[in-house]
């Protein structure tokens, strides 16, 4: 089997790759699955784990948690095939899995934030460690959206803080707890409440949680939606700071380094169920730091696409240009290692939606 365009596409320089890939095994292992929560998770403690785009391919070889070295090795043994044979070689299936494994640790992370600090960057990505304090400021502005008394859901998306008392995140994820009421305006099912937890990262035993309150508006052309929060919480807690919004598009943006911060959920419905649960050491739910970059614009219908690794639960997740640490986009939906989609937001500085909200645009 040939590797698909798009996993080429998002593979690091060959050569520099290859050259990293010779470090020990378990130093690659290590920035993937950190060694003190791979035990919890094991024993049912923790739910953990990344989708892989289905490659149709119904002979894959399954891939055992223990078996993380073998898999790794694979990916590394298809890259220097690549780089030796170019990319028309044939890959085996466990060679083919692996190297889409080396894209989600190499090329597109998604990094685990444990205690409001994300774990160590692969090489590709040193250049975070420059930004490191600016961008876990940010993650504390960014929350799961959690409901009570919904019948099938415990949280349904991620939400971030984007005015004083102003919470952004998607229509399709309102809409689950959310009706039309006698006059048309939107309210919160009235059998349930709701709340974002500014935390719910890898392992944590504490919350932030604050009450949504109302509904500002869902947006009829884009899936968007702003919600009102309380600023006080039940333990006290301090509320985080609202995010920045960018009020102009960034400079040179096809390219550009971007990040998403959310809470990737198992989401077998786009990706192959097989590969997301038996070749990770499956952690979802969980806070996540997803850099990437920006792959198109489109002016006409306000949306940009990027290829920061995402799953279902990033719906409503926040989309941050790396050098300005403004967020450009709200992420709506994609496929893992295919592309994303998301909300130009600088367009809409002049939305009536947005602007009933006070957005905190710069």
């Amino acid at each position: 089997m040939q590797a698909p365009k798009n996993v080429l596409q998002q593979l690091p320089n060959l050569d520099q790759l290859s050259e990293n890939l010779t470090q020990d095994t378990s130093e690659i292992l290590t920035r993937a699955f950190p060694s003190e929560d791979l035990a919890r998770a094991s024993a049912g403690e923790l739910s953990f784990g990344i989708g892989f785009m289905d490659t149709g391919e119904a002979d894959l070889p399954v891939v055992e948690e223990v078996d993380r070295e073998r898999w790794v090795n694979a990916g590394v043994r298809a890259v220097n095939k690549l780089k030796d044979e170019g990319e028309g070689v044939d890959l085996t299936g466990e060679e083919l899995i692996g190297l889409e494994a080396i894209v989600h640790i190499e090329a597109r992370p998604a990094i685990l934030i444990q205690d409001g600090r994300f774990f160590p960057p692969p090489a590709e990505w040193q250049n975070l460690e420059s930004q490191r304090d600016q961008i876990q400021l940010n993650f504390k502005s960014v929350g799961r959206i959690e409901v009570i008394n919904h019948p099938t859901y415990e949280w349904v998306g991620t939400g971030f803080l984007v005015g004083e008392n102003v919470i952004m995140t998607n229509r399709h994820v309102a809409e689950i707890f959310s009706k039309r009421g006698c006059l048309g305006r939107w309210e919160i099912e009235p059998e349930m409440t709701a709340k974002i937890d500014y935390v719910e990262e890898l392992g944590s035993l504490t919350s932030a949680e604050f009450s949504l309150t109302n509904i500002i508006g869902i947006h009829s052309t884009f899936d968007l939606a702003l919600f009102n929060v309380e600023m006080t919480s039940s333990t006290g807690i301090n509320p985080p700071q609202p995010l920045k919004i960018s009020s102009a598009p960034p400079a040179n943006l096809l390219g550009r380094n971007v990040y998403c911060v959310g809470y990737p959920a198992w989401d077998g419905r786009r990706n192959d169920p097989e590969v997301m649960r038996k070749i990770f050491s499956n952690i979802f739910n969980v806070k996540r730091f997803q850099p990437g970059k920006v792959m198109s614009f489109s002016s006409t219908r306000k949306i940009l696409t990027h290829d920061c690794s995402t799953l279902g639960g990033n719906s409503g997740s926040c989309v941050i240009d790396l050098e300005s640490n403004q967020v450009v986009g709200l992420h709506f939906g994609g496929r893992y290692l295919q592309g994303n989609s998301a909300v130009a937001l600088w367009e809409l500085t002049n939305d009536r939606l947005l602007r009933r909200g006070n957005i905190n645009f710069i």
